[in-house]
């Protein structure tokens, strides 16, 4: 894996992750998104649907907690989840969970972290996480880590400092486990900073992780509203500065949702029908309204990738100012 700048804009960066994949010829522009997924399938869309969308992302998000109550089908398998899931050209990261879905806090002790699937809590331990990994065989995937104290609106500094033991700790395990295992070794390691609001012991996550042999890092707990904008921004840019940089109203409306949008939906459909689609229940609505989102979702990261590249960053912020008040 070999990240390649095109250009460095206020610290903001332009270029391609470069060497992804089992084979290493994949490529993934950054900054970028992942295409999201629910046990491996974009909610509402089937492949073919999914391929009438433009700019879809080169890598794939699993979630570990919609995927561990099926793993020793996989296991059995045997020849990983992307061939499993019609996927197999996708580059395939495992997050720990579900990005949209709350977790139960009080569940992560120092041997073991708890996700939730569709059947409720599935314990994970670190030899039970690294098996269910073998099974996966992903490109990458986040390491286990101890991430409630960084979603807590005011984190001590005794639980902040547990919160990056933990992981250190868990870390250390599974990088000795992927070690031993044939399966994982052309997956990578992504590196999880932890530490809450905590300044001291964010700058000690991100040193220690930096330590280890880890493919890149997560910064967990940056996202929903657990701190205040000033806090997230002073905790990212001093814990950014401590890693490597070479390490991303309608019924009677016949218009379409966005006027201009290229998308599958708003060149074929009308508001007016979404409406209809949604009065009445029907799959096809989820699956029309998601066609759209990805679309402007994927098209979002474009823009800034493009804006960056011709030197009009703070034009697009600006705009996208102006759009939101």
């Amino acid at each position: 894996m070999k990240l390649s700048l095109t250009k460095v804009v206020n610290g903001c960066r332009l270029g391609k992750i470069k060497n992804l994949g089992k084979t290493g010829d994949r490529t993934m522009d950054v900054p970028g998104c992942l295409l999201y997924t629910k046990t491996g399938s974009a909610p509402h869309l089937t492949p073919h649907t999914l391929h009438n969308i433009h700019k879809v992302p080169a890598m794939a998000q699993l979630t570990l907690s919609s995927l561990a109550e099926h793993h020793e089908v996989l296991a059995e398998y045997k020849e990983g989840v992307g061939k499993f899931i019609g996927m197999p050209e996708s580059l395939l990261y495992c997050s720990l969970h579900d990005p949209v879905s709350p977790c139960p806090a009080g569940y992560v002790t120092n041997k073991s972290v708890s996700v939730w699937g569709v059947g409720g809590r599935v314990e994970m331990t670190v030899s039970k996480f690294m098996a269910i990994q073998q099974a996966l065989q992903p490109d990458w995937f986040q390491c286990l880590s101890d991430g409630e104290a960084s979603c807590a609106e005011a984190t001590s500094i005794k639980r902040a400092r547990k919160s990056v033991d933990r992981s250190l700790l868990f870390l250390d395990n599974c990088l000795r486990l992927q070690e031993e295992s044939e399966a994982l070794q052309r997956s990578t390691i992504i590196g999880v900073i932890e530490g809450g609001d905590v300044m001291e012991e964010r700058l000690r996550s991100a040193r220690e992780t930096a330590k280890r042999p880890v493919g890149g890092f997560l910064l967990d707990g940056f996202q929903g509203d657990p701190m205040t904008l000033e806090t997230r921004l002073h905790l990212l840019s001093s814990v950014t500065a401590e890693l490597p940089e070479d390490k991303p109203r309608y019924q009677g409306d016949f218009e379409p949702l966005v006027r201009g949008c290229s998308c599958y939906c708003c060149q074929n459909h009308t508001r007016a029908y979404i409406h209809h689609l949604l009065v009445t229940n029907e799959l096809l609505a989820g699956v029309l309204l998601m066609m759209h989102n990805f679309e402007h979702y994927f098209g979002f990261f474009h823009s800034i990738r493009e804006a960056l590249k011709n030197d009009r960053l703070a034009q697009l912020k600006e705009l996208i100012r102006r759009q939101a008040s």
